[in-house]
């Protein structure tokens, strides 16, 4: 007997897996049969289901389809589970992410959300596991099964979220192998990070029906981020679902786009929305305390285990961190714990990122900005009805003004504590302003509808943090004063390419030339590329050979020089035009020519035979080469007022410079009584390089020559590819 109720357990316990599998095996089929995909003949997807869900769980299928490996690794380095991949290197950034990321918490969120998002949850999970159980042959590096919780791991859709902004080399320091937990030498995150100067974020951009021919609003829509760090689809379905756009690769949402009311654009905000608190930790009895105010209070101690790779298999690390009621313990400076605050609402977020895509009007989608869950972004938003608006940052947590924010706080003095957040009302937005146009490129927002704009007295110190950039004064250069936009005048404005850096640096090494005596060997020297630069247009080009003085020259004359032009409360192009020695800028024109000699056989070249988009392989780091075909771009980075971005630089030893980020996916809207839409993304949609879309774009996103968006099914029918369900 005993035997037999062995075997039995052993039985159940073998078919109830069976049975698990083969219930979700038979989810996905009824759920893929609400399915449609429509590939145009840019391989991009048109999802259509009966539901949302079933909208939902089509596009992530698509998404698997065109690359895989970018949705996994997403959400591999959202879960702090990088290290499972590539080892014991990344054990910090998984440990930074475990500090915020904690799959109980996401578990229990999970089961509170809304009926309405769980079934989306879930639709998510589903579309990657089938798209698994579909494809054999794809092998998870890390994630072999996705659940629905996993969805609130990343939520909010920007390139670098919140939890990025906890430096590496401080956290590993505090949480490393020394015994002394109370002492540290002080020392500043930058100290670890590697200096990225390249200007990250975004180009927004919309247009009264004032402004343009057609009476109808505009909307620019271009990011600045890594290149092939979103997909760009369509997804429709029967409950009024109708968006395109950009979304981030994983991700259930279009986190950049329009439906056929609104449009939306997010460029990264210079909001201070996160703070660091210095807390005064005192060791007692087994472990320790915090001050505040009159109180000591525990800190909180918890285990944090994180699975690396070896070459032998797994291991794991295990680490004590602490937390008090501001955040998690990130570094030390002084004797001081520097505890983070940052914005951690991520069943808000996913709510927000997904309902705004279904809002028809201002009212609707300024009722999602409620939930305060889009926190390090600003919005551009234009609609059918005519309407245009800016959103300043949507999370800003409401300070004392007496304190410097802009530094570690005492977190010992109650007042630093947050007091809630301000609302959408009391930042500096703007609806509908008398100039007929709104921008934002990253810079501040007072001057983001010109004269029309907010004031930055009229505000704390805290709701922004930002300066006027050179791509700032552009913006408001093509903007101002024009009343005929239409598409493809909103194009050419976003590919204007004149750049407004070289104003006073130019000018100043033409001066320091011409005063140089003839005795001078630079005078000489340098002749020919001083009346090159004396006639320049300050425009780029690919055939200009100008851009590539200038763009030499800026990145000779700039290093070194950040700190002074702080200190004396400049830009970095007016320090240059007004304080630097003319000798030392006809040293720095001196440099760029030699170097532009030494890599390119001549100092007079092209700027095309230089800045150079690549494509060869899906590899997120990509493996740049000289050797392999590359096509010219003209557009140049943003550090020199260039609206188009290109962020470029030498790889692997190359002496050409390749693109890794800046425009990544650009789109115009009109909104009409149709909606008219052009589009184009970096490289190609699908991430196989056999597949005619790896690289079918490239061409016209170098020259900046936008397709058409078949938003309709009429204007899809013309242009399909094929049609299909997922699975088949």
């Amino acid at each position: 007997m005993k035997k037999f109720a062995l075997a039995l357990a052993v039985t159940i316990a073998f078919l109830v897996p069976q049975t698990v599998k083969t219930q979700e095996a038979s989810r996905w089929e009824e759920r893929a049969r609400n399915v449609t995909i429509t590939r145009d003949d840019w391989g991009i997807a048109h999802i259509h289901g009966k539901t949302d869900a079933d909208a939902v769980f089509g596009m992530i299928y698509a998404q698997a389809e065109d690359d895989f490996n970018r949705v996994e690794t997403n959400f591999i380095n959202s879960q702090g589970r990088l290290a499972e991949a590539e080892g014991e290197s990344a054990i910090w950034r998984d440990l930074r992410m475990k500090l915020f990321i904690d799959p109980v918490v996401m578990k229990k969120q999970y089961a509170a959300s809304p009926a309405f998002l769980k079934v989306l949850m879930d639709a998510w999970a589903d579309g990657l596991n089938f798209y698994l159980a579909k494809h054999p042959q794809v092998k998870p590096r890390v994630i072999a099964k996705f659940e629905p919780w996993m969805a609130l791991t990343f939520s909010e859709g920007s390139i670098g979220g919140d939890i990025e902004k906890v430096a590496l080399g401080p956290l590993q320091q505090f949480y490393g192998d020394r015994p002394d937990l109370k002492v540290r030498p002080s020392i500043t995150p930058d100290a670890y990070e590697l200096l990225d100067t390249e200007p990250r974020g975004s180009n927004g951009m919309a247009i009264a029906p004032s402004n343009t021919t057609g009476k109808h609003a505009l909307l620019l829509i271009n990011p600045h981020t890594s290149f092939f760090f979103r997909s760009e689809l369509q997804m429709t379905s029967d409950e009024g679902l109708n968006a395109y756009g950009a979304s981030t690769w994983g991700q259930f949402f279009l986190y950049q786009g329009f439906n056929e009311r609104i449009g939306w654009m997010h460029t990264t905000s210079a909001v201070d929305d996160w703070d660091e608190f210095l807390e005064t930790v005192v060791k007692k009895g087994a472990g320790y305390v915090y001050k505040h105010g009159a109180q000591e209070l525990p800190v909180t101690e918890e285990k944090i285990d994180v699975p690396y790779k070896t070459s032998s298999g797994m291991a794991k690390k295990t680490f004590t961190i602490y937390r008090t009621s501001h955040g998690p313990v990130v570094r030390s400076q002084g004797d001081k714990w520097i505890t983070i605050a940052i914005m951690q609402e991520p069943l808000k977020a996913l709510t927000q990122s997904y309902t705004r895509t279904k809002a028809r009007n201002y009212d609707e989608f300024k009722k999602v900005m409620d939930l305060h869950s889009n926190s390090s972004n600003n919005t551009i938003y234009a609609d059918a009805d005519g309407t245009i608006a800016y959103f300043h940052s949507n999370f800003i947590p409401r300070r004392d003004p007496k304190f410097d924010w802009t530094k570690p706080v005492d977190g010992s003095d109650p007042a630093t504590d947050w007091k809630g957040l301000l609302g959408v009302e009391e930042s500096p937005n703007l609806k509908n302003p008398a100039s007929g146009w709104i921008y934002n490129s990253n810079d501040w927002p007072w001057a983001a509808a010109g004269s029309s704009s907010r004031k930055q007295a009229d505000f704390p110190v805290y709701v922004d943090s930002g300066i006027e950039s050179a791509r700032g004064r552009h913006a408001v250069r093509v903007l101002q004063s024009k009343k005929d936009f239409t598409i493809d005048g909103l194009i050419g404005a976003a590919y204007d390419s004149y750049l407004p850096w070289f104003e006073k640096p130019i000018p100043a090494l033409i001066k320091a030339w011409d005063a140089a005596p003839a005795s001078d060997p630079l005078k000489a020297k340098l002749k020919d590329q001083v009346a090159l630069l004396r006639a320049w247009d300050m425009r780029w080009g690919v055939t200009s050979v100008p851009t590539s003085l200038a763009v030499y020259f800026g990145d000779e004359v700039q290093r070194g020089i950040a700190g002074a032009a702080r200190a004396a409360n400049l830009s970095g192009e007016e320090y240059i035009g007004s304080k630097i020695p003319a000798a030392q800028l006809l040293k720095a024109l001196a440099a760029a020519s030699d170097k532009l000699t030494a890599d390119f056989g001549k100092w007079n070249t092209p700027w095309g035979d230089i800045n150079r988009f690549q494509r060869i392989t899906d590899d997120i780091v990509h493996p740049f080469t000289d050797a392999g075909p590359s096509i010219p771009v003209g557009f140049t980075s943003a550090t020199w007022g260039s609206l188009a971005s290109f962020g470029a630089r030498s790889y692997n030893g190359s002496k050409k410079i390749y693109g890794t980020s800046g425009n990544s996916f650009v789109a115009v809207v009109e909104f009409g009584p149709t909606v008219r839409a052009k589009a184009v993304s970096a490289g190609g949609e699908n991430g196989d390089p056999t597949s005619k879309h790896f690289n079918d774009q490239a061409q016209r996103y170098s020259t900046g020559s936008l397709r058409d968006v078949y938003f309709y099914p009429a204007d899809l029918k013309a242009h399909t590819e094929r049609t299909y369900q997922p699975g088949k």
